[in-house]
């Protein structure tokens, strides 16, 4: 080798050892043996301790497991603790994520992590789906509690979960049916003359005029009364008792009004005509006479109809009718007063069925001491068929109804909500009746409860396959 190349080689060497030299003085590497420092703070850092987090590679390889595992070559798995530092930082490393699963669960040992998006995949070890969800923690002791099902905070908090406990209430349970409004038969006087006659004066009342009872109506002249009356008078005046019994009847039967009689025993003299007034009170609906008429026995002069209390006649539909009974408390709307609530009772439900329709006649009763209700007028009921008395309920968004099963999720606390089968009763103002299933007092949820079905319908399909889907 020549001088030069000597001369480059010894200066490769200086610049060499002067980088090296750089780099470990810059890393804070020192070249020299352990100083006393060093030892010092190895001597005082504690010895690893605490539970068994999970098992590593012996090798450092990126391979983990919850159990005690062997390589394939046969050297085991080296323990890893819950305290142990594996730094370089001269720092603890905060516990895994394991650990802290661990830890926040009272110490309990994760069997096994189930996929978050409830697909049947389940891991011994943490891992991330494939849209980089971790996997769902299960706990030792979760797995065999079948009947209930475990959110967390942070989950109920985002899902919008809202209670209400199940508590008496009267449940108003209402039949709705259309009608209409009529008259109560009751409260209709018809006026007939029971032997020929003549019409002498009718007064000054015309159909829809309102009476009074005793008011005049029409004045009468009939022969067959005066005949009757003058042989009432006549024995009248004989005082024969025996006698006067059998012509008075004989009056009586042409249906003379008794102020007509009256008269005949106060003046001792027979009226030609006599006066027919109104029975009752109410409104003239009929008029069919005039002036000089000749009626025939059974004629119709007058009908008067008391509006005072009137019907409302409404169609129930089979489904309904079982709940609607006599007696029960009706409240009626009519068209032409919107903002008016008319209060009545079911007086009556018709024995017949209308086959076209499929629906049953109900009769309600109504007041109507101002004469608002006018026949023929539609009308709606709403009848009560609840009981009046309390019940057990909760409100009908807390029953999962599959259609063959009914379900409330009861929250036991804690996050933890067990699904409860109920029995249902009467339905009615956003309440159901639970006769069967859950107890007074115990909270139900009544908003997000699907989601919250769905994640028991999940755990209980997972505890189904996690004999056979669990890793061995």
């Amino acid at each position: 080798m020549t001088r030069a190349g000597r001369v480059l080689l010894i200066l490769a060497a200086v610049a060499a050892a002067g980088i090296g030299g750089y780099w470990f003085g810059g890393r804070g590497v020192s070249l020299r043996g352990p100083t006393a420092a060093t030892e010092a703070a190895q001597a005082v850092r504690p010895a690893p301790g605490g539970p068994v987090i999970y098992y590593r590679d012996p090798d450092g390889k990126p391979f983990y497991s919850l159990e005690p595992k062997q390589t394939p070559d046969g050297r085991a798995y080296r323990a890893v603790l819950a305290s142990e530092d594996i730094n370089f930082d001269g720092q603890p490393t905060p516990p895994s994520t394991a650990a802290r699963e661990t830890q926040s669960s009272g110490g309990r040992r994760i069997l096994y992590y189930r996929n978050p998006m409830g697909l049947p995949d389940v891991s011994k070890t943490p891992k991330k789906d494939a849209m980089g969800m971790d996997y769902i923690a299960v706990y030792e002791g979760e797995e065999n509690d079948g009947s209930t099902v475990k959110i967390s905070p942070g989950k109920l908090q985002r899902s919008g979960v809202a209670f209400e406990p199940a508590k008496l209430r009267v449940i108003a349970e209402p039949v709705r049916a259309p009608g209409s409004i009529q008259l109560d038969e009751r409260r209709i006087a018809v006026i007939s003359l029971r032997a020929e006659s003549f019409i002498d004066h009718v007064e000054d009342v015309t159909t829809g005029s309102e009476v009074r009872k005793g008011q005049p109506l029409v004045r009468i002249y009939s022969p067959g009364v005066a005949v009757a009356a003058a042989e009432y008078l006549s024995t009248l005046n004989g005082r024969d008792a025996g006698a006067l019994r059998g012509v008075r009847q004989r009056v009586l039967n042409l249906a003379i009004p008794q102020p007509f009689l009256d008269e005949i025993e106060r003046t001792r003299q027979v009226p030609i005509t006599f006066t027919w007034s109104a029975p009752r009170d109410g409104i003239v609906l009929e008029r069919n006479v005039v002036d000089g008429q000749r009626v025939m026995p059974g004629d119709v002069l007058f009908r008067i109809a008391d509006h005072s209390v009137v019907w409302a006649e409404v169609d129930v539909a089979e489904r309904d009718l079982a709940a609607v009974a006599e007696g029960q408390s009706v409240t009626v709307r009519v068209r032409s007063y919107p903002d008016r609530v008319f209060p009545g009772k079911v007086a009556l439900v018709y024995p017949h069925m209308n086959p076209a329709t499929r629906t049953v006649r109900v009769r309600i009763e109504l007041p109507n001491p101002e004469g608002l209700l006018k026949p023929d007028m539609y009308a709606e009921a709403e009848i009560d068929t609840g009981s009046g008395k309390p019940v057990l309920s909760v409100p009908d968004n807390a029953v999962i109804d599959s259609g063959d099963r009914q379900v409330v999720l009861v929250d036991k606390g804690e996050g933890r909500f067990e699904p409860r089968p109920v029995r249902l009763g009467r339905r009615g103002a956003g309440y159901v009746e639970i006769r069967e299933g859950v107890s007074e007092g115990e909270s139900v949820v009544t908003s997000a409860n699907f989601l919250i079905d769905a994640e028991s319908n999940l755990k209980a399909a997972l505890k189904g396959l996690n004999d056979a889907g669990a890793p061995k």
